[in-house]
């Protein structure tokens, strides 16, 4: 009895936790912009610094969009993104929660 207990109590658990790591961590990042997005950040809130560029050596042209996986492994929701854009503006936004959110645009 004791050990079906204590295999309840593990698969339990595993459930909870299987189910927050199973979170969808995809975000259509759009560019409604007027300018290329050279460069684009996703890094957990809590981090002091960003992560490497998303894009690597590709771009994000004006008026189109991509889906990136924002999952670090790390299992957090929380993400500040940054976006650089060809004319060299810097557009920041911080606390996105990329378990619920779907997409998420840059603007003029």
């Amino acid at each position: 009895m004791k050990t079906t207990v204590a295999l309840l109590a593990l698969a339990a658990l595993a459930a909870g936790t299987a189910g927050a790591a199973a979170l969808d961590r995809h975000v259509r990042i759009n560019n409604t912009s007027s300018y290329d997005i050279i460069e684009f950040y996703a890094s957990n809130t809590g981090s002091k610094s960003w992560e490497e560029d998303i894009l690597g050596k590709n771009i994000l042209p004006a008026g189109e969009s991509v889906m990136i996986n924002i999952d670090d492994g790390s299992g957090y929701c929380k993400y500040d993104f940054m976006a650089v854009f060809e004319d060299g503006d810097q557009v920041t936004s911080a606390n996105n929660n990329v378990c619920e959110l779907a997409e998420f645009s840059f603007t003029d």
